[in-house]
């Protein structure tokens, strides 16, 4: 199997050993995205909404350059640095994701310095082929 890494224009390598997405087997794996700006690496947002909404439009960018986007999720990781936000993180998903959503695991997880969300998906990319 072969395996094709994700770049997304503009924006600069990640600091870490990880790639923002890979594509293998029809499918596109993306990694965990904090609520990060691309370019300075500085969290965006105090709040879970306006993390959330970050993440998720981050998530967007990874899966357009690979030509999914979110509709073709099909698996998504939710970690929460406190599960007591979870209400508030579902509403703004919420209006990201169309029915039918994609199967969801939320976990509560220590997150790294003030990041209050971070989510990874996988995503098909043969979902015109149905």
């Amino acid at each position: 199997m072969t395996r094709k890494q994700v770049k997304v224009m503009g924006w600069k390598e990640p600091v870490g050993a990880y790639s923002p997405g890979i594509i293998a087997g029809g499918m596109v794996y993306a990694s965990g995205q904090g609520p990060l700006d691309p370019d300075t690496h500085a969290i965006v947002g105090t709040t879970i909404e306006e993390q959330t909404t970050v993440v998720l439009q981050n998530l967007q960018k990874v899966l357009k350059s690979a030509g999914a986007d979110l509709n073709d999720c099909v698996k998504v990781t939710v970690h929460l640095l406190n599960i007591k936000d979870f209400d508030r993180f579902n509403a703004v998903y919420r209006t990201f994701f169309k029915a039918p959503f994609p199967a969801r695991t939320t976990v509560q997880s220590g997150l790294w310095s003030n990041i209050l969300v971070e989510i990874d998906a996988i995503a098909a990319l043969d979902r015109h082929s149905d």
